[in-house]
């Protein structure tokens, strides 16, 4: 599913707090005013419940919001199993600013410690959002939450952003901004394209280890028994997945590699093919040109 919101400009994201780690304490609950700025918002332990405009969400491990300025989301949690809350504030910038220069001014920045998001487990900020319609459209889905299914990684962008952070040179800001990039494009693809499982995950491993090493024999029954499917099984999971056949898939990415090495390193057209499993070089030479519309001589 395409959404045009999260394909135009490139994003630029400005941090207006620190990336924050909050246990919230057994009484906690957090009625929010009115967010003056974009919040991300991550659960990495505990249980509780959120809200936001009549919509609610159980809360758990994995569970990540990005709100909206103007949204007032509420919330709360079982003192048993206090959650554990990680996000930041952040501002998204037009791609033309009619100011120029990235810092705003005084007066603007002068509100960062209003109480508008206090309780709400981060460092709070004032600057003035501009709503979903905004700049900052593009980063906030709808529904606002979704389930990250990687925990691993969701948990390593969120210390690699707190570390990188408070080290408090431009480069480990930068770093810490990166790395909200990352999170927002995580929960983004978690509310729009949920449901994926292990079997999915399964078949993206497959079709990793053939871009990794595509000189490899393989063959669509290695490529089933890898992901633990029968052939027809797999063919069809892949085929939805991935948009091509396995078979396919294996070609495009020889001749990926192939223009890689044509261009990049000194070997020949015949260790080139050689090196991806063609034994037949007019066969690959065909194969190459058909795909990128330049023999393999014209490469290197």
């Amino acid at each position: 599913m395409t959404h045009p919101v999260a394909a135009g400009e490139p994003l630029t994201l400005r941090l207006l707090s620190a990336p924050t780690f909050w246990r919230c304490e057994p009484s906690w609950s957090w009625a929010s005013r009115p967010l003056p700025d974009h919040l991300l918002w991550c659960v990495l332990d505990g249980r509780g419940r959120l809200e936001l405009d009549g919509e609610e969400q159980d809360l758990h491990p994995g569970i990540c919001a990005v709100f909206a300025p103007g949204d007032a989301p509420t919330a709360s949690h079982d003192p048993r199993r206090r959650l554990l809350v990680f996000g930041m504030h952040f501002d998204v910038e037009e791609s033309n600013p009619e100011r120029s220069g990235p810092e705003r001014s005084a007066v603007e920045r002068s509100g960062a410690e209003r109480s508008a998001v206090e309780g709400s487990g981060v460092e709070g900020s004032g600057v003035e959002g501009s709503g979903v319609g905004g700049p900052g459209a593009g980063v906030v889905p709808a529904p606002r939450w979704g389930e990250v299914m990687d925990r691993e990684l969701l948990g390593v962008l969120a210390r690699t952003s707190d570390a990188s952070y408070r080290r408090q040179d431009a480069l480990g800001r930068r770093q810490a901004e990166l790395c909200l990039e990352q999170l927002l494009g995580m929960i983004w693809d978690a509310v729009y394209n949920p449901g994926r499982n292990a079997t999915d995950g399964a078949v993206d491993e497959v079709a990793r280890l053939i871009r990794q090493d595509p000189g490899h024999d393989w063959t669509v029954g290695e490529m089933a028994r890898r992901a633990a499917l029968s052939r027809a099984q797999f063919t069809r999971r892949f085929v939805a997945q991935l948009g091509m056949s396995p078979a396919q898939y294996l070609i495009q990415s020889r001749i990926d590699r192939a223009h890689q090495l044509l261009t990049e390193t000194g070997m020949t057209v015949t260790q080139t093919a050689a090196a991806l499993g063609y034994t037949d070089v007019p066969y690959f030479s065909r194969q190459y040109k058909q795909r990128t519309g330049r023999t393999p001589s014209q490469d290197r």
